[in-house]
């Protein structure tokens, strides 16, 4: 399916009818006829992926609940991660569900609505030959392989800086596409490790068994990840806050972690 297949109008109208419509007829007048179209780059396991060619990961299911919710019908859009915030800027995307982590610097160019609070953690591979043992001074002057783009990365800078403040070699920050893609750089040797998140850790692991392992505790475990709206669309921020309320009620916020193994210390419900 084309990506113009998938546009939707903004949602301004759609909610205006939400609040004057009886149930029955509110998917009629919602997007484009009754659709929430969201940007996702498909390739952050368990959050989103692609398996046996099928779009997948928490993220996926908890959209579809949602939308459920909502009487909307969702319609994914695939792209690189870079490019999500462009296109929601640009209208071609109602929301973005992408396991975004909230920062300071993408706060100021959409506004977020949080459903989860995870850490990260150090992955190494089995055996861990570079004797990492965790985020601190063992880091320097190895490579560390992170998602370009994402807090993973800028993780990684902040911790060069902190080996070049105690003066020790500096961090290669190697970027890569997606997380897969550093898992297979940490396997095969061209990386050290790899930041990644801990419900990705436990991903990863059950996948691999035998290939990788974590080190160190987990860092940053009040990182918030969020859906993502249009800067001042409180109409669909508002939205998105219900459909959370009312899946978290009827119990499928709890299942939902629960089916992908997550800490329970990620529910923010």
């Amino acid at each position: 399916m084309s990506r113009n297949a998938l546009l939707s109008r903004p949602l301004h109208a759609a909610l205006f009818a939400l609040a004057l419509l009886p149930l029955a007829s509110q998917a009629a007048e919602s997007v484009t006829p009754g659709k929430l179209t969201y940007g996702t780059a498909a390739t952050f396991m368990p959050f989103e992926f692609v398996k046996a060619g099928k779009l997948t990961g928490f993220d996926i299911d908890l959209i579809n609940a949602l939308s459920k919710e909502l009487n909307l019908t969702p319609a994914p859009m695939q792209m690189e991660f870079k490019g999500l915030i462009p296109a929601l800027q640009g209208k071609r995307l109602d929301i973005i569900n992408s396991a975004m982590y909230v920062n300071a610097e993408r706060a100021a160019q959409v506004d977020f609505v949080p459903y989860l609070k995870i850490g990260s953690r150090v992955v190494v591979r089995k055996g861990n030959p570079a004797h990492i043992t965790g985020r601190d001074l063992t880091l320097c002057g190895k490579n560390i392989a992170v998602t370009l783009g994402g807090i993973e990365e800028s993780q990684a800078r902040a911790d060069n800086q902190r080996c070049l403040d105690a003066k020790k070699p500096a961090i290669n920050v190697m970027t890569f596409p997606a997380a897969t893609d550093s898992a297979v750089a940490v396997a095969q040797g061209r990386a050290d490790a790899e930041f990644l998140s801990t419900p990705g850790t436990v991903a990863l692991l059950t996948e691999k068994p035998g290939m990788f392992e974590a080190v160190g505790a987990e860092f940053e475990a009040d990182t918030h990840i969020a859906f993502a709206v249009r800067k001042g669309d409180s109409e669909t921020h508002a939205l998105l806050e219900k459909g959370l309320q009312g899946i978290v009620k009827n119990g499928t916020y709890k299942q939902l972690i629960e089916k992908w193994n997550f800490p329970d210390s990620v529910a923010l419900f």
